[in-house]
């Protein structure tokens, strides 16, 4: 069975309770990165069990790098909860990402996504068919507060399906947004993005699931700036320009 034709809550199942073989450290990784392999056997209704193999991203907390600003050993929980309020707006940006023990300790795993290595933000931003994906993962990196959203963080499948990658260093309580992506400053947010975050803004709710989990990944004070960053975006209706203090793009920015 391939990794495409898996519904999602197989794929999950998979990535959580597969067993993990590692192929190598992925490079050009600040942290400790691995490929790995994920084998299960998914139960098929029809012809019974069937074997399973993914690919996926490994990060094991104790391989992240100490950072001044984020509290150390939670850079796997934050990507996490990205995936997870990527979910809730249903905005199909961030691969299938789990929480679980590997080889190396606990850690995120995410499903790998095959694409094509040349192509990544710069190479195809100004292509009009993209535009409300990445509207989309502008707004997400304005709300998770991301401090690293690089060119080559944006990838491109083979179905011209964009899905954003690295998203350890989010949701601090201080602006951190660091993006290369400005392309849409000033311009205002389609109302159906609008309609998404205000339900997401119910759903952060302490009595909601996703809230009561997201309160298990982060801190409350991460939780409070994280909830204030969203209906802030929502009282302006736009996309906001760089932060004039500030240096607003990562480095490197591909």
């Amino acid at each position: 069975m391939s990794e495409c034709s898996l519904p999602l809550d197989d794929t999950l199942e998979v990535l959580t309770e597969g067993e993990m073989e590692p192929l190598g450290l992925l490079p050009w990784s600040s942290n400790y990165t691995f490929l790995v392999k994920i084998a299960s056997d998914i139960e098929d209704g029809h012809r019974g069990s069937e074997p399973v193999e993914l690919l996926a991203v490994y990060k094991p907390r104790r391989g992240e790098a100490p950072l001044w600003d984020f509290p150390d050993g939670t850079l796997c929980q934050r990507e996490l909860a990205s995936y997870l309020v990527n979910v809730t707006l249903g905005w199909d940006l961030i691969p299938p990402t789990v929480l679980r023990s590997g080889p190396h300790g606990y850690g995120s795993v995410q499903l790998f996504i095959e694409n094509d290595a040349d192509q990544h933000f710069f190479t195809f931003r100004d292509n009009p068919e993209y535009c409300d994906q990445l509207r989309r993962l502008v707004a997400f990196d304005l709300i998770a507060n991301n401090a690293d959203r690089k060119s080559g963080h944006c990838l491109l499948d083979k179905t011209g399906h964009i899905w954003a990658i690295d998203h350890g260093i989010t949701f601090n309580t201080d602006y951190k947004l660091r993006t290369v992506i400005w392309d849409f400053a000033g311009q205002p947010i389609p109302p159906e993005m609008l309609a998404d975050l205000r339900r997401l803004v119910h759903e952060l709710g302490p009595k909601q699931t996703l809230g009561k989990t997201l309160r298990k990944l982060l801190e409350d004070g991460e939780i409070a700036a994280f909830q204030r960053r969203t209906q802030g975006l929502l009282q302006i209706g736009v996309f906001p320009g760089p932060n004039r203090t500030q240096r607003s793009v990562p480095w490197p920015p591909v």
